[in-house]
């Protein structure tokens, strides 16, 4: 099998996993739910993965890929630092709201995190890339004079909380608040907080 038609059919049981872990969360998802989703044989899926855990493992890799590209392009652009975490706020508010999905399953991952240690290793990996895009561009903006003085990593860890509270959307009533009402209002706090008075 070439290697493009290998990504595909990764992506198709990966694609079925998370369908299934939303559905029945990870304790009630089985392999046996995986092949039925994705309408593979089981022995297609378990010459991938030999293992539930190995493959939602693998799902966490698979997300993180696809959000890492376009985060990394924000970070890279030429843009003011406050302009860089605008642009990521809507792009995690439009995820959500195009595809709740992998936010619903990464609740499932953080209660996981608290049983497994491979599960907490993956996700400490996931959440100090994000901390250090976010150091990134809070260190930009203080460097060029457009925040003020602040402590970068402080502040990286108050905006990732801010970013992963569109979470407990999927979780609890919101009480009548969208979670983009939410999230713009979050922004408009925060630039408030680093931004220079002019």
């Amino acid at each position: 099998m070439n290697q493009t038609a290998e990504h595909v059919r990764k992506d198709q049981i990966l694609g079925a996993a998370l369908s299934v872990l939303v559905q029945n969360g990870y304790e009630g998802s089985r392999m046996d739910d995986v092949v039925g989703k994705s309408k593979l044989s089981k022995g297609a899926i378990y010459w991938y993965y030999k293992s539930k855990k190995a493959m939602y493992l693998d799902l966490i890799n698979f997300w993180v890929m696809r959000y890492s590209v376009k985060i990394n392009h924000l970070v890279e652009n030429e843009k003011p630092a406050s302009e860089q975490l605008k642009s990521l706020f809507s792009y995690f508010i439009d995820q959500y709201e195009s595809d709740p999905d992998p936010f619903i399953a990464l609740t499932e991952f953080w209660s996981m995190s608290q049983k497994d240690a491979d599960f907490r290793k993956k996700l400490q990996k996931v959440y100090s890339h994000f901390l250090d895009v976010l150091e990134t561009i809070i260190s930009k903006g203080v460097n060029n004079g457009e925040f003020k003085n602040v402590d970068i990593r402080i502040t990286a860890m108050s905006i990732m909380l801010n970013v992963e509270s569109i979470n407990w959307f999927t979780i609890f009533e919101p009480h009548g608040v969208k979670a983009r009402e939410y999230i713009e209002t979050i922004t408009e706090f925060i630039l408030a907080g680093l931004l220079k008075k002019k």
